[in-house]
């Protein structure tokens, strides 16, 4: 997720008249990309089945996708900085509807992670390019509403993909359900062409080196922060449904019920975030990941129970869509003077988290069991609240902020 603000100087269009049908098709675009991204959650048993591969290496396909966008995110402030950011959103859509027909089209597993690299591509480019378009889209004092405006199609997706995947997945096959998207994304990429005006490049600034941001000490520990809470909660997440499926033993309905209820509560972490943040950022920062190890332990524990399993499944969602919106605040609150570069960094940080969580996740589902998997998750994620302590750590030297 990229933060909510840009450097003071970021050039708008706003001289022309806001550009809605843009922030509108952005929104889509973010959509379909969570949709794309983590579809796969749901399907995993029957992808690895199809395959021939076992449900850890399925989990590589989420892995994979974060290697690639992590590349994506750190090398795309070069590109913005002398092309025309309507023509790169452009490109990166075109892409995701190539990643899209590779995957439901592939015979083996190799084409498949090659796929969701593509899209991994798509996924690091597009987040690190989505708020500085849209602060060249709206006039400043807009820019707030633009954004709600955008990140909805990111509580959309979350809210619907998994339990919808699942569902379809079930009546017409996995590949059904990604062939459904590719309509969907090519309505989208007429969308941004009729909607995008031009914008050529005009900073060139953002392409100094992100990394460069990590010379400062606070900025490191958040970078850690940030990767050890996203590291525990997508060991976890990936793979709720063999932990369903083989301690629970739920059927499809039941599944596609329990991903919507942790879909459907993602709105509410959301929305309880959001009126927290002024004046709970750090207290946020450190309690959430600690709350989420707590839900990650009760739902290991709870799975004979379905009314149990529904309850923890709606705390877990609730909770973890709570944590990218304190992590967006902290962008403009610790990194003011650079905002668009540690937004870049995040999206960096975030999906090398997720990559390493999938794939250490899988690893111990495959080597040892489910259950590990799930601790592991757990242990992550206090280790994550300790080091982000009271927030010390995480606020720049010249802070005065009292929570």
């Amino acid at each position: 997720m990229t933060p909510a603000m840009s450097d003071p100087g970021s050039p708008t269009l706003a001289s022309t008249g806001a550009h809605w049908r843009g922030v509108g098709a952005l929104s889509m675009c973010v959509a379909m990309l969570i949709a794309a991204e983590f579809m796969p959650v749901s399907l995993l048993p029957p992808i690895a089945h199809d395959l021939g591969a076992t449900e850890g290496q399925a989990g590589l396909a989420i892995s994979i996708s974060g290697l690639f966008a992590v590349l994506a995110s750190l090398l795309i402030a070069r590109l913005s900085a002398r092309l025309d950011r309507r023509h790169l959103l452009i490109g990166l859509t075109l892409l995701m509807l190539l990643s899209l027909c590779l995957i439901a089209l592939s015979p083996n597993f190799g084409l498949l992670m090659v796929a969701r690299a593509i899209l991994g591509i798509v996924i690091g480019g597009f987040w690190a390019l989505a708020t500085a378009t849209i602060i060249r889209l709206v006039e400043r004092a807009s820019v707030p509403k633009a954004l709600g405006i955008m990140y909805l199609g990111n509580a959309m997706a979350t809210a619907f993909a998994a339990p919808l995947g699942s569902y379809l997945g079930g009546m017409i096959g996995w590949r059904g359900v990604f062939w459904l998207l590719t309509p969907a994304v090519l309505l989208n990429l007429v969308w941004l062409w009729r909607s995008l005006p031009s914008m050529p490049a005009q900073n060139q600034q953002a392409a100094r080196s992100l990394l460069s941001l990590l010379q400062r000490r606070h900025v490191r520990f958040a970078m850690l922060g940030v990767m050890l809470t996203f590291a525990g909660a997508f060991t976890a997440f990936t793979y709720l449904r063999p932990l369903l499926e083989l301690r629970s033993h739920v059927s499809v309905p039941q599944l596609s019920s329990l991903f919507l209820a942790l879909g459907l509560a993602g709105f509410i972490g959301t929305s309880g975030a959001s009126a927290l943040l002024a004046k709970h950022l750090y207290r946020l920062l450190r309690w959430l990941p600690l709350a989420l190890a707590l839900v990650t332990v009760a739902l290991l524990m709870s799975t004979h129970w379905l009314w149990a399993i529904m309850v923890a499944m709606t705390l877990w969602g609730a909770i973890n869509a709570a944590i990218p919106v304190g992590w967006s605040a902290w962008i403009a609150e610790g990194i003011q003077d650079a905002a668009e570069r540690g937004g870049g960094l995040m999206v960096a940080a975030i999906q090398l988290a997720i990559m390493l969580g999938a794939a250490f996740g899988g690893l111990l589902l495959d080597l040892l069991s489910v259950e590990a998997t799930f601790i592991a998750s757990a242990l992550l994620l206090i280790t994550a609240s300790l080091l982000i302590g009271s927030g010390k750590r995480l606020r720049p030297l010249s802070s005065v902020t009292q929570e």
